[in-house]
Parts: structure tokens; C-alpha cells; sequence
């Protein structure tokens, strides 16, 4: 199969003032078609075929860059556009909650350490909240590396992650990654995550 650009569940626009439309017209018009067009472009060259994202990262070939960097750029925008939302009124599920409360003892250190992973990562990458073995993880990854893959040190399966590329933020926040990722925060679709929670667990 060939892989399509996702839509949005939402315009440009309505994450402002936490992300900007200028940002998510680039991030998602330019980068993620980016990586689409030339995952496409790589399965077509090594003559490969995969049934799903999910199904060709758990077989992947970490030596081939141009399927890891694309196949990881495709998934990890799909999941990064899914789990935003303009509304306020998401709320994560009660077994999420806890489950968050059961890892962390807090939602406020599970923030502080999520975000700890997000700042801390050196240059491009991504930070996680995974489901390991039924048990909540917080993990970062280098480029476009993802959990899904062998061998990156984070396992998992992701229900959230934050892009800290500074083409996910750098037009409206800069080199202030740390204000970003707090901004990230206002704009998280707990409910879609709760529901990847129910499904990972």
C-alpha cells in the first residue's frame, strides 16, 4: 500500500495562541508530506509492502535511513496531529488517570518528567508516554525514531509524544523549546489519548 498525508481534525489555526498557524500550515503541508511522499518513494525502491505504518515499523530495516527517517517522520506526525485539539473540554479517563497517579504519583510529575524528556533531548527528536507491559513509561527518541522500532532504547507502544524538531516550534517560541513544550499541555486531546491507553494496555 501507499501512504497518504492524514487531515487534520482541525484548521491551522485553531491551536493559537499555544501553536501558531503558520507553524502547523508548514509542519503539516511541507514536513509531513515530506516524509509521506518519500516513504512512498522508498518502499517503491526497495519493492516492499507493508499492511499498515504500524505493521512495516515493527519490521523495519534499521539500516535502510531512508525507510527508518521517513516511515518514523510519517507515524510520529500522524500520531502528533491526533492527539491535539483546540477544545478545553478534553479530559483523560479515570483509568488513565490513574494509571498516570500508579507511575508517576502525580499528573504534575508526570508533566514535570514528560517535559524533563522533551527539554533534555539533544537537537532533533521526540519525547513519549508509552505503554510497556501494561505500565505507563516516559522515553525520548533521536530524529525520527519512534518506540514501534527495534533497537532505539524506547519501547513501547506511544499514546502521546511531543515533536521537539525546531520546525515544530521555532517561528512563534524560538529557542525557548521549555515555554513550547508547556504550551503543548493546553492543547493535549486526553480523551483520544485515554482511548490509545485503552487500546495499548
Amino acid at each position: 500500500m501507499s501512504f497518504t498525508l492524514p487531515k487534520l481534525n482541525f484548521s491551522y489555526d485553531a491551536l493559537e495562541p499555544h501553536i501558531d498557524a503558520r507553524t502547523m500550515e508548514i509542519h503539516h503541508s511541507k514536513h509531513h508530506q515530506g516524509y509521506t511522499n518519500k516513504l512512498n518513494s522508498a518502499l517503491e525502491s526497495a519493492g516492499l509492502a507493508f499492511d499498515s505504518i504500524e505493521d512495516l515499523l515493527a519490521k523495519i530495516d534499521m539500516k535502510n535511513m531512508a525507510l527508518r527517517n521517513n516511515a518514523g517522520g510519517f507515524y510520529n506526525h500522524k500520531l502528533f496531529w491526533e492527539i491535539m485539539t483546540p477544545s478545553s473540554n478534553s479530559e483523560m479517563s479515570p483509568e488513565l488517570n490513574d494509571a498516570i497517579e500508579k507511575s508517576f504519583g502525580t499528573f504534575q510529575e508526570f508533566k514535570s518528567q514528560f517535559s524533563s524528556a522533551a527539554a533534555s533531548r539533544f537537537g532533533s527528536g521526540w519525547a513519549w508516554l508509552c505503554v510497556k507491559d501494561g505500565e505507563l513509561e516516559i522515553c525520548s527518541s533521536a530524529n525520527q525514531d519512534n518506540p514501534l522500532m527495534p533497537m532505539i532504547g524506547c519501547g513501547g507502544i506511544p499514546i502521546l509524544g511531543i515533536d521537539v524538531w525546531e520546525h515544530a516550534y521555532y517561528l512563534n517560541y524560538q529557542n525557548r523549546r521549555p515555554d513550547y513544550i508547556n504550551a503543548f499541555f493546553e492543547v493535549i486531546n486526553w480523551g483520544v489519548v485515554s482511548n490509545k491507553f485503552d487500546m495499548a494496555k
